[in-house]
């Protein structure tokens, strides 16, 4: 950008002229989000055509799907930081370029490493493009109005991502092949950063730019630990026992419990933290984290079983298995409508609880779920009441991690809502998929089950530990509950009007 092109953004700046171009830029940012989101789930419904195209193995799918997760929420505060200081429009495009060339990376994988490796990759990059979209986005609108406008197409976006990527993963699997879930997003993230290079403008953050790097590798390594710790620990065969004893399990814990005992720490000490602890302190804060954190562990694996359940159990296609996600968006939706209009009425408490303890009634209801039973039965009615709760949730949660907060701090309080949910995604499907492995295992040495030769048997066995799953899910949706009944006290009139909103 020339001397004086920059001289004219920065006096437009000054004037609080309106952005020309501020609808080009929604619309790069918009594409982007829809990306990161629904590269998080597009993958779902193409897993069990993965695993036996890669030779992956039951312990070992999870890392799909974790290794996203996981590099995003584990680096999503320092990619905020990174595109603060060194300016977002930068960052933006170099998150885009390298987006798009994991996912190339991941559609040509020859083998499991290098598709877990890739959709590590995918993360990291998206950790960079998330912070910096909502920055440049924040930027780009100054009146209250359109920034309401745009704000809310990003969070619809942000919402509705998950169940279009569950959709698309299925069209893309049915018609072309599972690779096109990953290489589609080449050409789109290549196209969008070339836009952004004339329709977006430069913006970056002023002061002290030195960057906590020890905490970030503290956080990061030690969930990593933490979640392979969860694989060592499944079954190796439905023959064997779990290993939750075994000594590389076991280190994996250690590992994890020391690494992340570190970062907090580290964090307690540095000048520069990546996670300010002076932000969770706050009891509705550190309450509406927590639920993030419980949320997204409760959450993440349903997906993953009720691919399978679809396919491997209703028959399924994954065309048909992306289209029977779709009740999830309009239950969000719903929920999301009538959260908006209760909350600033009766504060975060009162849709936070209730929405929670209707996703646990959901997830019971999934429990029920057999061989013979069908989707219009059982899946549907459940689907749609926990999608309703969950839609209930999400705006009291983010306005409740803004209370109170300086506005120093405003970007980090927000970014902490996804980097939980990330986080406790990552966690929750290694758990419950372990937790599943073990059950079938279990179930199969219980019963006298051979899979090789009673494939009858074999299925009851595999549906029995999705039930189990979805049992340990509900429970600790009731704890997210009980969370946000005893921790959130906020009232209406203390919730955060202008700030960032979520969905970084």
């Amino acid at each position: 950008m020339s001397t004086a092109v920059e001289t004219a953004e920065a006096q437009r700046l000054r004037s609080g002229a309106p952005d020309p171009k501020r609808w080009l830029a929604m619309a790069v940012i918009a594409v982007s989000q829809l990306l990161i989101v629904l590269d998080a789930t597009v993958v779902n419904i193409a897993l069990p055509t993965m695993q036996v195209a890669l030779n992956i193995s039951d312990a070992d799918k999870q890392w799909a799907l974790t290794s996203y997760t996981l590099a995003f929420g584990g680096l999503l505060l320092l990619g905020g930081r990174i595109a603060d200081y060194t300016g977002r429009k930068r960052a933006f495009i170099i998150g885009l370029i390298g987006f798009a060339t994991a996912s190339a990376l991941g559609g040509l994988a020859q083998n499991a490493p290098m598709l877990f490796g890739a959709r590590a990759l995918q993360g990291s990059m998206a950790a960079l493009m998330a912070p910096a979209a909502l920055s440049l986005l924040t930027v780009a609108f100054t009146k209250p109005k359109e920034r309401a406008m745009a704000f809310g197409i990003y969070g619809a976006i942000a919402g509705g991502g998950s169940a279009v990527g569950l959709l698309v993963g299925g069209v893309l699997t049915e018609y072309a092949s599972w690779r096109w879930t990953l290489l589609i997003s080449t050409p789109i993230a290549i196209a969008a950063a070339l836009a952004t290079v004339s329709w977006v403008n430069e913006s970056k953050a002023h002061g002290n730019t030195k960057y906590d790097i020890p905490g970030a590798i503290t956080s990061t390594l030690g969930l990593v630990a933490l979640v392979y710790g969860f694989t060592k620990a499944a079954p190796t065969s439905f023959t064997s026992g779990p290993k939750w004893g075994s000594s590389i399990a076991m280190t994996m814990f250690a590992i994890a419990a020391i690494l992340l005992i570190s970062f907090v720490i580290i964090e307690t000490r540095s000048e520069n933290p990546l996670l300010p602890l002076r932000v969770v302190r706050d009891r509705n804060r550190g309450g509406s984290y927590l639920v993030a954190l419980i949320l997204g562990t409760a959450l993440f694996g349903v997906f993953l079983f009720l691919s399978y359940y679809m396919q491997q159990t209703l028959g399924y296609s994954t065309l048909k298995s992306g289209v029977a996600f779709l009740p999830f968006t309009v239950g969000i939706i719903a929920g999301a409508m009538l959260s908006t209009q209760i909350l600033p009425r009766v504060g975060p408490r009162i849709p936070m609880v209730g929405g929670l303890a209707l996703a646990t009634v959901g997830l019971i209801m999934l429990t029920q779920v057999g061989v013979d039973t069908s989707f219009w039965t059982h899946v549907l009615p459940a689907e749609i009441v926990i999608s309703f709760g969950i839609g209930l949730v999400f705006g009291p949660l983010t306005s409740t991690a803004l209370v109170g907060v300086g506005e120093h701090d405003a970007g980090v309080a927000s970014a902490l809502v996804n980097t939980a949910q990330q986080v406790g995604g990552s966690v929750g499907l290694a758990l419950l998929n372990t937790i599943a492995i073990t059950s079938v295992s279990n179930y199969f040495s219980g019963h006298h089950i051979n899979p090789a030769t009673d494939p009858q048997g074999a299925m009851v066995g595999t549906v029995h530990s999705y039930t189990i799953a979805f049992w340990v899910s509900a429970a600790l949706m009731a704890v997210a509950t009980i969370v946000a009944a005893v921790f959130i006290r906020a009232r209406a009139s203390d919730l955060h009007t202008e700030g960032v909103p979520a969905g970084i």
